[in-house]
């Protein structure tokens, strides 16, 4: 039998107010996938060296990804 739309769980990708740096969007992006943030951000770095966006992207996914509600920002 099919879960309904109320039985689900939606996870939705926010940037971090805990484990935060910069803007909180490796943060959010290890929370949402589970991984340690350190990783994240050490790929980050090297897609900026390597191909020169990466510090774009950032700009752009700390516009769009909404901070959490439910973390203590300063």
């Amino acid at each position: 039998m099919a879960r309904g739309r109320s039985e689900q769980h939606i996870r939705r990708l926010y940037r971090s107010g805990n484990d935060k740096i910069l803007g909180g969007v490796c943060g959010g992006l290890g929370e949402y996938f589970g991984l340690d943030p350190v990783l994240i951000r050490l790929a980050w770095i090297l897609f900026s060296l390597v191909y020169g966006s990466g510090v774009l992207a950032y700009i752009i996914a700390w516009i769009i990804i909404p901070r959490n509600p439910n973390h203590k920002w300063k």
